[in-house]
């Protein structure tokens, strides 16, 4: 059997000379074993939408376009501690339970990008994982191919690690395929305003420690997206809990006033939790609009036990998340509702 990573360095080498000339490919290779079903593993890696759950530095994936077994994604993503924006073109295979990727558009300082997801069945019912990276740098640049081995190499650990963790706690309290850990909720308020008023609220963090009564500081630095009409902000905030006691959580936001929506994902969280991402999101409604806070949550069970108590269930953590997180977005909505209606109703 041929050497997976001589086999994507000779595609890889026919995709560089075709985009970046006389460019080097740079080929890297990371395995992790995993003690889970292939078909779980597989279906984690397949499964973009429960990327930023699973996947450290995915913040978040849009599906662009999707035909049979190949996609084409949109994907931000923390690399070197920046966030960086890139489309990907997939082509699944689940007989194989392979993935194969490459970037359509690259951003700078990588040239080219593309490599495979491969899980191989163990003897022991567990599974293998292979994890390769082709890569070329703008200009063949000597730093530029550093910057992007250092990105790869931290990304590729970071990934394999969680997949590993996120696999291994599949199928256990609830019955669920996800063991119960992850969860997704809602909560709405209808605003008798525009669209723009009630996002510009919500785009404005910075100021929320002036209008919301649980944010006590907020650092905010905001920078245009890669792309996608977008912008990207980093949010190092202070939340008052209602004992008085104050939580730091640091996100990363990327905002589309086009479509009035704003996404999140929390890079501190709690110690129940172990990945947590959102999405404010206002549609037409009625006469005015209808504006909407989701969470998706995964929780750790270690942290459950630390923070509940050894005898806590997932059901009591989900309760306790849900009353605490809701109870933050919906002041933050009613906030939202009273700045639009206010600026809706004067003459």
């Amino acid at each position: 059997m041929p050497n997976p990573a001589t086999a994507v360095a000779e595609a890889a080498g026919t995709e560089a000379a075709g985009t970046t000339g006389a460019a080097r490919a740079h080929v890297t290779e990371h395995t992790v074993v995993v003690d889970a079903p292939a078909d779980t593993v597989y279906g984690l890696v397949a499964d973009v939408s429960a990327w930023p759950q699973v996947f450290g530095p995915t913040i978040h994936v849009e599906v662009l376009e999707e035909h049979a077994d190949e996609q084409l994604l949109r994907i931000w993503a923390t690399a070197n501690d920046q966030v960086r924006s890139w489309t990907s073109h997939r082509i699944l295979d689940s007989r194989t339970r392979t993935v194969s990727f490459r970037q359509v558009v690259s951003a700078p300082p990588v040239a080219s990008m593309g490599g495979k997801w491969l899980v191989e069945p163990n003897d022991d019912g567990g599974s293998r994982v292979v994890l390769l990276h082709d890569y070329t740098a703008v200009d063949d640049d000597p730093a530029a191919v550093e910057l992007i081995e250092r990105a790869v190499d931290r990304n590729s650990r970071a990934e394999l690690t969680a997949l590993k963790n996120a696999a291994e706690q599949s199928g256990g309290e609830d019955g669920a395929e996800d063991g119960g850990l992850r969860f997704t909720f809602s909560d709405s308020v209808d605003i008798h305003g525009s669209a723009e008023d009630v996002f510009a609220f919500l785009d404005r963090a910075d100021l929320w420690p002036e209008r919301l009564p649980h944010v006590a500081r907020i650092g905010l630095e905001e920078s245009p997206s890669d792309g996608g009409g977008s912008t990207v902000q980093r949010m190092d905030m202070d939340t008052r809990s209602p004992d008085g006691s104050l939580h730091n959580t640091m996100s990363v936001r990327v905002c589309f006033p086009d479509r009035a929506v704003i996404v999140y994902k929390q890079l501190r969280v709690p110690v129940v939790m172990s990945g947590h991402t959102g999405r404010w999101e206002i549609e037409p409604h009625g006469k005015g609009v209808r504006a909407t806070s989701w969470h998706t949550v995964t929780l750790d069970p270690e942290g459950v036990r630390q923070l509940l108590g050894p005898e806590a269930t997932l059901a009591e953590a989900r309760t306790k998340v849900r009353q605490a997180l809701g109870a933050n977005s919906t002041t933050t909505l009613r906030h939202a509702k009273r700045f639009a209606e206010n600026l809706h109703d004067r003459p």
